[in-house]
């Protein structure tokens, strides 16, 4: 919330939300959660209501106050707050564009519609279009993310001239593998546009073809490490760059192994953090094993010799 037309570059945190033990939105723990990704992690950037914060389980209301909330404990705090917009409803997204321009958030993303799918880029852009004109003086992200929407239509093509219909436009959250396409959007995008990547494992290919910084749940508690990876990576030590990126490999691996879904991360958050987000809501279940999480916090411990939080 200090942007104040700053270009969004760096880690930025997808935050999760917080609930209570019965599934009630919790507002309690998001100033803590601001100053813990500040001050233990180093982020000052973060990425709200979206897939990490369970997005699509929240109704409207419920996301215009943690995007209230989110932006009033972060001001004078955090750099950027972009609030994620996209619904299955054009009308729905639009409401809560507005809403995030009057409670000044400093960007505004969107995700596909994927029960009614666009059948074509074009398409989608008009949709885009749709949205960014109920908000027309925030920054715009398109954000990419097949693997849940079920959308495969490439970004590079969906970005063909999209500043002409989206004056605001200013970039792409890319949570894809298909780092030829992420490299055609870098490749044909203007300098203020940032080039978000969002598959934390591969960070490091995907800085080499001219990411600007990234977006993921990881950096929530692995912040501080990447941000080191980041740094190692501009001066050139790429050596260094790739042993953290090993290193982020290798314990989210581990994680795997437990099935690593937003039900164990959301409580593997919760241990390393000690910050009281509760379950998910349904149709997701709270993960069944606390003791699984601990071993992974206690691996990330192990892999990155100090305590993540």
């Amino acid at each position: 919330m200090t942007s104040a037309g700053k270009k969004l570059t760096g880690l930025v945190a997808a935050t999760f939300t917080p609930l209570t033990e019965h599934g009630e939105v919790n507002l309690s723990p998001i100033g803590p959660y601001v100053d813990y990704l500040i001050q233990k992690q180093c982020v000052k950037n973060i990425f709200v209501n979206g897939t990490t914060g369970e997005s699509m389980s929240l109704s409207l209301e419920e996301r215009k106050t943690l995007a209230q909330e989110w932006c009033c404990k972060s001001k004078n705090k955090m750099e950027h707050v972009i609030v994620h917009v996209g619904c299955m409803s054009l009308k729905d997204s639009q409401e809560l564009a507005k809403h995030a321009a009057q409670i000044q958030a400093d960007g505004i993303a969107v995700i596909s519609p994927s029960f009614f799918k666009p059948p074509n880029s074009e398409a989608l852009r008009m949709y885009l279009q749709e949205v960014a004109s109920a908000a027309p003086t925030l920054p715009f992200y398109y954000y990419h993310i097949p693997a849940i929407t079920g959308i495969n239509l490439r970004s590079i093509d969906v970005l063909e001239g999209i500043e002409k219909q989206i004056p605001s436009f200013r970039g792409v959250k890319f949570s894809g593998t298909d780092l030829m396409d992420f490299g055609l959007c870098v490749s044909h995008s203007p300098a203020d546009w940032s080039l978000l990547y969002g598959v934390d494992e591969q960070l490091l290919g995907a800085l080499a073809l001219g990411a600007n910084g990234a977006v993921g749940s990881t950096y929530n508690y692995l912040g501080r490490f990447v941000n080191v990876l980041i740094s190692a990576f501009q001066k050139g030590d790429l050596v260094h760059a790739r042993r953290i990126q090993f290193k982020v490999q290798e314990a989210l691996h581990y994680a795997m192994k437990y099935d690593f879904d937003l039900s164990l991360n959301k409580l593997l958050m919760s241990v390393v953090s000690e910050l009281d987000l509760g379950p998910p809501r349904l149709p997701l279940l709270p993960y069944p094993n606390h003791a699984q999480a601990l071993s992974i916090a206690q691996k990330l411990q192990t892999v990155f010799g100090e305590r993540s939080g």
